[in-house]
């Protein structure tokens, strides 16, 4: 049976459970820049909305009021890590600047066979990489 696949236009939004906004936003904003667009308390959540100038979607950070307080495990089923892209390798110097001066901890700069990558952490222990295109 030969079946189209309907076409997906790109990535809408990116949903972030965190057990706590206040200390996360300015994690979002301060360190990586984005600008929270929208607030929401909703009956089971809350919610900001983010948007960075770099990405043509939105990152949402989520609270959920009836939630679990353990942090992020890439080992449990659901998201492994985000992936940001950054222009070039002195652009990735520049963000590992960014992260040493607000305190974050980080890994060094690797080089992959995808290109060179840096790995940080979000304060709910979500594992975040910046990575530029190969032999930049």
């Amino acid at each position: 049976m030969n079946v189209t696949v309907p076409e997906i236009a790109g990535i809408s939004h990116i949903d972030l459970t965190v057990t706590d906004i206040e200390r996360s936003l300015p994690f979002y904003t301060d360190v990586l820049g984005f600008t929270a667009v929208a607030r929401e308390n909703r009956a089971d959540r809350e919610m900001v909305v983010l948007r960075h100038p770099g990405l043509a979607n939105s990152v949402c950070l989520n609270a959920h009021h009836q939630s679990h307080s353990s942090l992020f495990d890439e080992r449990s089923p659901g998201l492994d890590h985000l992936s940001f892209r950054v222009a070039n390798r002195s652009e990735l110097d520049a963000w590992l600047q960014q992260l040493e001066a607000h305190g974050v901890s980080h890994s060094a700069i690797a080089d992959t066979p995808h290109g060179p990558v840096l790995v940080f952490r979000d304060p709910d222990n979500i594992q975040l990489e910046l990575m530029a295109p190969p032999g930049s």
